[in-house]
């Protein structure tokens, strides 16, 4: 069960309708930007939601984001192809959000996001990366990269951590689609 940090403040079964409906506005935005998002989960459950939307899902190795984006891009390496890392708990995301990582990447950067409490909810580059995920991984994330390029949005910036996170996302403007999720 995802978003554990939010257990004091949402029952397992919004938690559970909480991440799922993450996950689909995140990779919808990534759809929309021409991308396909690639859902990486240990969940049997979002792996046939991916499947049945159209996404190619990998199970989760279980050893951690790090791992779990690690596989993400010898997926995209096997394809042949630059790879983006986006956080599935981006309430705000937008399609310009990702195109903004898309033309860095495209531009021969390696697109790098940090989040508002100093973590990092986007990278992408080109070939394997040492990802260091957790608290102020944005500057551990940043130094590793060839040719950075900080993007800096709303919808990249507001990630859901924990009930005060959330409680902000629910009020900004293009929040307000949580609260039907949270009932």
């Amino acid at each position: 069960m995802g978003k554990q940090r939010l257990s004091d403040a949402l029952d397992p079964a919004r938690r559970e309708r909480l991440g799922r409906a993450l996950a689909g506005h995140v990779a919808a935005a990534v759809a929309r930007a021409g991308l396909i998002p690639l859902i990486v989960t240990a969940d049997a459950g979002v792996a046939d939601w991916a499947t049945s939307a159209g996404f190619p899902s990998l199970p989760d190795p279980g050893d951690g984001l790090d791992a779990a984006a690690h596989a993400g891009v010898e997926w995209a390496e096997r394809a042949g192809s630059t790879w983006i890392v986006i956080h599935s708990d981006l309430p705000l995301l937008t399609r310009n959000d990702v195109s903004d990582l898309v033309d860095a990447s495209a531009a021969g950067h390696s697109p790098i996001a940090p989040s508002a409490d100093g973590g990092t909810s986007a990278i992408g580059s080109l070939g394997p990366f040492d990802f260091s995920f957790g608290v102020s991984s944005f500057h551990r994330h940043l130094p590793r990269l060839s040719s950075p390029k900080v993007v800096s949005r709303r919808g990249l910036a507001l990630d859901i951590d924990s009930p005060m996170d959330l409680e902000a996302a629910v009020r900004a403007s293009g929040g307000a689609w949580l609260e039907a999720v949270l009932r």
